[in-house]
């Protein structure tokens, strides 16, 4: 779930801060509207996810407009990887950026749950795994990077309204229902609320999610060769 817009106008320090807002409000809002979601849902699963995706999509949308500008609005590993591999920043940098975007997600997760009166410290027990998931990450990891890239690089004014559209589409039509991010998917080990995933699960999802953004990297080198 997550991406840039455009390349980071800040300093450094502004492009840490910038991840650590987005990713701190991201995970938050992630984790949040799940358990708000099931709460209202009376049990019923499908409309726990259509208040959960909802939710996520309307702040990934605020999240990238706003902070694009400022750190290219990664708050995703997978993302910070393909830009570094295009020659955007340094590694160094991008180090950086992961380490603010997983300790600030991790205090997005525990701030939803002192909201809601949950124990802040917490481990999911909720598995998931098997060859039909772990595809499901690919593709949505994959298509996301894609809808970053070709958006950006076309019309990069549409890409907060693109990639909110694709998570939501992610989230419906793929098996694992897209968590797409590394560091989200770490995130939400540590909740057992509605969006968990259990530690053993994390491992083979984050493979799968490195593998789609590395292959929508080189589709998209194939269309737009370096020069």
């Amino acid at each position: 779930m997550m991406a840039p817009t455009i390349r980071p106008g800040g300093s450094m320090r502004a492009i840490l801060v910038g991840e650590a807002l987005g990713s701190f409000l991201l995970f938050a809002c992630v984790v949040g509207s799940g358990v708000m979601a099931e709460r209202l849902a009376g049990g019923n699963v499908a409309v726990a996810l259509i208040g959960n995706v909802g939710a996520i999509a309307a702040m990934l949308y605020v999240l990238i407009a706003m902070l694009g500008p400022i750190s290219g609005a990664h708050f995703n590993p997978a993302v910070t990887i393909v830009t570094r591999l295009r020659g955007e920043g340094t590694w160094a940098s991008g180090a950086a950026m992961m380490a603010v975007q997983l300790l600030a997600g991790i205090a997005g997760v525990w701030c939803a749950h002192a909201m809601f009166d949950l124990p802040i410290l917490q481990f999911s027990g909720h598995v998931r795994g098997g060859a039909g998931q772990w595809l499901g990450e690919y593709i949505a990891t994959f298509g996301l990077l894609l809808t970053v890239l070709l958006t950006g690089r076309h019309r990069p004014e549409a890409v907060p309204a693109c990639v909110a559209l694709y998570i939501t589409a992610a989230c419906w039509f793929t098996s694992s229902t897209s968590f797409a991010n590394p560091t989200l998917t770490f995130a939400r080990s540590l909740t057992d609320t509605f969006d968990g995933i259990a530690l053993a699960s994390v491992p083979a999802f984050v493979a799968a999610q490195l593998a789609g953004a590395l292959c929508a990297h080189w589709v998209d080198r194939a269309m737009h060769p370096a020069p």
